[in-house]
């Protein structure tokens, strides 16, 4: 049996297993032994499915599929309810970086856009420094200058400056996250853009002697900034690319499973630009030595990898179990 068969012969069951684990999970008084016996009844016909597709069709959407159903079904018929508290401490201590694990290409590629666009622009003002006015905005490109940075300390408000940029950081998130309905082109857009920023502004200060001045204003914040902009614009290209080449699936299907997915990896990122945005506006603009600045980006690449590191480690102890051997 080739997958097509196998969703035209099971899917009209899967429905009807998500349909009563709606019920069951709300708690509806109109709940029947004869519903629950259904349940259970298509509850084992799906986890035959999916060991089937695991088998045959370990890489097919509908194995990913048929994994969640089979896994909030099991959920709900052998653990307990557990808590607002540990379902939030579940999902960032494990199932987030689960989530990077599985996307963790599509990261990738947002990173390499990122980069093509920040290279390309270095390039270009390192040649010209002219090119300057036209890659980047008039706000930006008139109101930069290598000689005045790090000037203005003490007019800095640091609570408002973090959470603007903490605001602003998450809305470029958001938007890269929602590109995907774009097929992703406005998430390549705008990952492509931000790294021509970046690139070109570098190229200034590196025509001013002032390259070690700007790194160090820049990566204290921007190695986790970064970070969540390349998980959320990920998440962005993900859901594009299952809209381009839906598979076995329909767009709308895929629409609805990898939003769901990319908001999660969204909402992932939220502490990441709170933290981010804290180091921009405390740490970034305040009188410390540059080398106290760059001990703090060290120090959160370090926190970065220790972070991913424990959650994988705990992701891979529970996958088997959640998933089924998958």
């Amino acid at each position: 049996m080739d997958v097509k068969q196998l969703i035209k012969k099971h899917r009209e069951e899967w429905k009807q297993l998500e349909q009563l684990l709606t019920e069951l999970s709300g708690r509806n008084k109109g709940i029947t032994g004869e519903k629950i016996d259904s349940f259970h009844r298509l509850y084992q016909k799906a986890s035959q499915n999916l060991s089937y597709c695991q088998t045959h069709f370990p890489n097919d959407d509908v194995t990913g599929y048929l994994n969640g159903l089979v896994s909030k079904a099991h959920n709900l018929l052998y653990k307990d309810q557990i808590s607002s508290g540990k379902q939030i401490r579940y999902f960032f201590s494990t199932k987030f970086i689960g989530l990077l694990l599985e996307q963790w290409r599509f990261v990738f590629i947002a990173f390499v856009l990122f980069t093509v666009g920040a290279a390309g622009s270095f390039v270009a003002v390192v040649n010209d420094p002219l090119h300057i006015y036209t890659l980047l905005p008039d706000n930006i490109s008139h109101a930069v200058d290598p000689d005045r940075l790090g000037e203005g300390h003490e007019s800095i408000d640091s609570a408002v400056i973090s959470t603007e940029i903490m605001t602003n950081n998450i809305q470029v998130a958001f938007l890269a996250f929602a590109g995907g309905i774009t097929f992703g082109l406005l998430t390549v857009y705008l990952l492509i853009y931000n790294g021509v920023l970046v690139g070109a502004l570098a190229a200034l200060f590196w025509h001013s002697g002032k390259t070690y001045d700007f790194w160090a204003y820049i990566v204290p914040h921007g190695m986790i900034e970064l970070t969540a902009i390349f998980i959320a614009g990920g998440s962005g290209l993900l859901m594009g690319y299952k809209l381009f080449v839906p598979g076995n699936m329909s767009r709308g299907y895929q629409l609805k499973m990898q939003a769901k997915r990319s908001v999660q990896l969204l909402l992932g990122t939220i502490p990441l630009f709170v933290i981010a945005g804290i180091i921009e506006g405390y740490i970034t603009p305040s009188s410390i030595s540059l080398e106290a600045k760059y001990a703090v980006a060290i120090l959160t690449v370090l926190a970065l990898l220790l972070y991913a590191i424990v959650g994988g480690l705990r992701f891979f102890k529970t996958a088997p179990k959640e998933h089924f051997g998958s």
